[in-house]
């Protein structure tokens, strides 16, 4: 089967088009399941920081989970931030069938949306109690793919047009015998 890991910075629209996405494939009979990061840190990865080993580690593990869901034809969409290269790659590299696809935005349009409060906490001066420490792309590493299928603009076109070019390089990517 097919994993697709999404990258993008916090706010991206990972989430949400990784939603949309299973929405659409379900109603078509696939079975889909996503991996979403920010769920996984509350469970299986609830040991693991923000440190560059242990992101490496967090997108390990991700990677294990989504393998042995493929192992059962199951579509798995990954979404995570994913900041290294070296980790995208590295899925790539373990398992068979991965796609990688930039879910890119400008920092203007991802400041407007922080529904989190992340970015606002990370621009705040050094020294304030509040301040987000390893936010990517602000105050710590994110990387851009370099090695990737897809590019998604979330702050130049809709989500549903986003979703569409996501459902086509799944359905593009899938084996032939179902």
């Amino acid at each position: 089967m097919v994993i697709v890991q999404l990258t993008g910075l916090s706010g991206a629209g990972k989430t949400s088009l990784a939603q949309a996405v299973q929405r659409e494939l379900l109603s078509k009979k696939y079975p889909v399941e996503i991996i979403d990061g920010d769920d996984y840190r509350q469970t299986l990865c609830k040991d693991l920081g923000f440190s560059e080993k242990d992101r490496k580690e967090n997108i390990r593990r991700l990677g294990f989970v989504a393998e042995k869901l493929a192992k059962f034809k199951v579509i798995v969409i990954v979404a995570a931030i994913n900041p290294y290269e070296i980790s995208r790659l590295e899925l790539r590299g373990r398992y068979s069938n991965v796609k990688t696809v930039w879910i890119k935005c400008s920092m203007e349009t991802l400041i407007n949306r922080d529904t989190k409060g992340l970015y606002k906490r990370a621009m705040l001066e050094h020294g304030d109690k509040d301040k987000l420490m390893n936010l990517s792309g602000i105050n710590d590493v994110y990387e851009e793919p370099e090695v990737i299928d897809l590019v998604i603009e979330t702050d130049c076109e809709s989500l549903d047009q986003s979703a569409q070019k996501l459902l086509q390089l799944i359905l593009d990517s899938l084996p032939t015998s179902r």
